[in-house]
């Protein structure tokens, strides 16, 4: 029993016949009486008696339309409260990378959320992708673009890259921060490999850790530009930018390419991108 299944309960006695539910509801009319079939058939009761080509509600029906009715003021009630909210509504699940979420998407968060008082964010981080089925998430950030999937996808952008190394090289060959090796296709462990590093000894696919490495002046290593401003300021650091980008993705559900909420939230992440790769 769902919502749809009563409002035909409610449709049938407001027009008297399958035909008028049917142009009411806009749905075709041998649905109206299959459905209708099958709620009386779950509730174990007839809802309407045929008299004279027209459908009048049994007692049993008049019970379950006062329920109906309840049900209809609670739905008007909660639309009421979504239209008292100026702009858009409704609860996004944006699914990236930890230092996505972190340093692109987070530090702009807060005056988004303040601007579109309908919306809540939820933010679903790690270090690979989380899992984008319909039930999972609503958004999702890739730094790699998917062979196929029921779902919209667009490009974001692209990423500079650098390669940071330090300036004074007198302390001994550097540790060289690698991804693993699931990740030889992307332009960072390219330019790493292309390198024929000798002292390969930190292997991660987390950023934070390579920029903590890199930032003892003791490791080379490749981050995205979102995750290296403050070595970028450091003198102590060299920094080569690579000649590659990293594309970013944007993975939509298919069910909400129209919706309000996520086309305001789509501008929004699409902003975020251009703003970090202008800093």
């Amino acid at each position: 029993m769902n919502w749809d299944d009563l409002r035909i309960i409610a449709a049938v006695r407001d027009e008297g016949t399958y035909a008028g539910a049917s142009a009411r509801l806009r749905i075709d009319e041998t649905t109206v009486g299959r459905r209708l079939a099958r709620i009386q058939r779950d509730l174990g009761v007839p809802l309407f008696d045929a008299v004279d080509g027209q459908r009048r509600p049994t007692r049993h029906c008049e019970a379950v339309l006062e329920h109906v009715g309840a049900m209809a003021a609670h739905v008007a009630a909660i639309d009421r409260i979504k239209e008292s909210q100026p702009g858009p509504v409704g609860r996004l699940r944006i699914a990236s990378t930890n230092a996505v979420a972190e340093e692109l998407l987070a530090p702009r968060a807060s005056s988004f959320l303040r601007d579109h008082p309908g919306l809540t964010l939820q933010f679903l981080t790690s270090s690979g992708n989380v899992k984008f089925s319909r039930w999972q998430a609503d958004l999702a950030i890739r730094l790699r673009k998917p062979e196929k999937g029921d779902f919209t996808i667009s490009k974001l952008g692209d990423v500079r890259l650098y390669f940071f190394e330090p300036a004074d090289r007198s302390g001994g060959e550097p540790i060289a921060c690698v991804y693993p090796d699931e990740l030889d296709a992307i332009p960072e462990q390219q330019f790493l490999r292309a390198k024929r590093l000798t002292n390969a000894r930190c292997v991660t696919d987390n950023v934070r850790i390579i920029r903590t490495m890199i930032q003892s002046h003791q490791a080379i290593g490749v981050l995205p530009e979102h995750s290296c401003t403050a070595l970028l300021a450091d003198r102590s650091l060299r920094a080569t930018l690579l000649s590659k980008r990293r594309d970013v993705w944007l993975l939509v559900q298919n069910h909400l390419k129209r919706d309000a909420a996520t086309r305001v939230t789509i501008d929004w992440v699409r902003h975020c991108f251009k703003d970090g790769s202008h800093r």
